[in-house]
């Protein structure tokens, strides 16, 4: 679940892809970055984020559980798909819908642009990611101050993209969360799932102990394929995960 008040995204001062087209979108607290192998319309892209905006807004206020609701929580047949798919991965990982909302934009417009000819796009939003590539790229994990942060990227494939990459934390932000995890950092095909499982699992994570029951919890769920977790200077990983140090 995200606050409404906002912190610059220093992190984006690290993307190097030179090669690729570059766009900020925002409206109220969804600031996302769009990545993209042309150019997309500002307008195009504006109003797809108002759009799905206004879908989640317009349910929230039939149904304000769907706000603040820390469990999973069912919709009426008749929800906008993009509420619907929040409370599917909500389902899933145990957790409110709101948990995913993040991933769930950034996948949303993210396959609106793919839709229109492109043939890469990344989208970020809060440190959630949506991506399809055509050449293989390094993302950043950002972990507070722990010394892996900055210092550490995963290593993605086109053949594994789509994929949704989502971040939580329990030292890093204004997310609702739990834990004690500097990081956490959850692979999926599924944005939103990706989104609502990394919320999921850093509430499990108050000191190392806690890795492997976290990656168990993690791992028995259908569509995830990886998970970092970081506390300080310790790491644990599962998955189809590949590491590369980032250079300036």
């Amino acid at each position: 679940m995200k606050s409404d008040r906002y912190q610059r995204r220093f992190y984006r001062d690290w993307v190097g892809a030179q090669d690729l087209y570059s766009l900020r979108v925002a409206a109220k607290e969804t600031d996302l970055q769009i990545l993209s192998d042309k150019p997309v319309d500002r307008d195009f892209a504006e109003a797809r984020l108002s759009f799905y905006r206004r879908g989640i807004e317009g349910y929230i206020a039939k149904d304000r559980r769907f706000l603040t609701s820390l469990k999973p929580l069912a919709v009426e047949l008749n929800a906008p798909p993009i509420v619907k798919e929040m409370s599917r991965a909500a389902k899933l990982a145990n957790v409110g819908p709101m948990a995913a909302v993040a991933g769930a934009i950034a996948q949303y417009i993210g396959k609106d642009i793919l839709r229109h000819g492109l043939k890469e796009v990344i989208i970020e939003n809060g440190g959630d990611i949506f991506l399809k590539i055509k050449k293989s790229r390094n993302i950043a994990i950002y972990a507070g101050s722990s010394s892996f942060s900055g210092r550490l990227c995963l290593r993605i494939k086109p053949k594994d993209t789509p994929l949704g990459i989502a971040t939580s934390s329990g030292s890093v932000g204004h997310s609702l969360n739990f834990g004690n995890a500097d990081a956490v950092v959850v692979l999926a095909k599924n944005a939103l799932l990706a989104d609502a499982v990394a919320t999921a699992a850093s509430n499990r994570v108050k000191t190392r102990k806690d890795f492997n029951p976290a990656i168990n919890f993690a791992k028995n769920i259908r569509g995830i394929s990886g998970l970092v977790i970081i506390i300080n200077d310790h790491l644990a990983s599962w998955g189809k995960i590949e590491f590369i140090k980032r250079v300036d």
